[in-house]
């Protein structure tokens, strides 16, 4: 059994996933564009994992025995933005040129651009492909490197999805952690209804993942999750993270008219006031 996080590092995650889910609405509404549904949801997983659970040096972001996470839902890409910036990876004003011309931060994350993004994703269902053969390459090489993925629920409606994942369990790649994002709510309404992919942990299993299903907005339960999956040494770890689309906005929450849609001023200050952050926004 994993240890018990300690309740100084909860508050801590928990404090800056919320400047997180804060720099998201900012992001999104002065540049009109982007994803917050998607970006809400996800954010205390990467917050865990890039605050806290893996090995990386802001100073050294290409340091060879790096971590790597590998965002496969790409047009999660505020998200992420924001989480390296609390990481020390890139200026916090830096995310005020999101989805600008000539920006290093474009709405769906670019590995050119960014020497702390480790794959360009966005069209569902290739980033778990080049996940699968980071950790590959990693094991090959003798390297100590963890590569994370994370998956979206709708990208589970991928055939190249189960490909790649069959690949890491085939190839018993104890140092790949999938980690899906189960908001249950994609562009035009819920997976279920759209194309269902239940029963999925089942699914993860079958395809010789060991997988764990937890709360994925409570810290406790990533964390455990987290290190159970570092502690395993038979194969990879799937984490279905059951969340909620727009977590922290209470109009956003389970809505998919919030996938793409960025917030208007009223929505957006609205959004902020709930978020404990009330006050001026961004320019547009």
């Amino acid at each position: 059994m994993a240890e018990e996080p300690p309740a100084e590092l909860l508050s801590t995650l928990a404090s800056t996933a919320r400047e997180v889910r804060r720099e998201i609405i900012r992001m999104t509404y002065a540049a009109a564009s982007g994803h917050p549904g998607g970006s809400l949801s996800v954010t205390d997983l990467l917050t865990a994992l890039l605050l806290h659970e893996m090995r990386l040096d802001p100073g050294r972001p290409d340091w060879g025995d790096r971590d790597r996470l590998v965002l496969s839902k790409g047009h999660a890409a505020p998200a992420l933005y924001a989480a390296l910036a609390m990481r020390g990876f890139l200026p916090r004003d830096e995310l005020r040129t999101f989805a600008q011309l000539g920006s290093r931060l474009q709405g769906h994350v670019d590995h050119r651009t960014l020497p702390c993004v480790e794959a360009s994703t966005g069209a569902l269902g290739q980033g778990i492909g080049m996940a699968v053969g980071m950790a590959l390459d990693a094991r090959l090489a003798g390297r100590m490197n963890r590569v994370y993925a994370v998956i979206g629920d709708g990208e589970c409606q991928v055939g190249s999805t189960w490909e790649a994942l069959m690949a890491g369990g085939h190839y018993r790649l104890a140092n790949l952690v999938v980690l899906l994002d189960r908001n249950g709510v994609e562009t035009d309404g819920p997976t279920e209804s759209i194309m269902g992919i239940e029963p999925i942990a089942d699914k993860f299993r079958a395809f010789r993942y060991r997988t764990l299903e937890i709360d994925g907005h409570d810290f406790r339960q990533i964390l455990t999750a987290l290190a159970e999956a570092r502690a395993w040494r038979d194969g990879p770890t799937a984490i279905v993270a059951h969340t909620v689309k727009g977590k922290g906005v209470s109009f956003m929450e389970g809505q998919h008219t919030f996938h793409a849609k960025p917030p208007t001023e009223v929505e957006a200050r609205r959004a902020l006031e709930e978020l404990g952050a009330p006050g001026e926004l961004p320019a547009r």
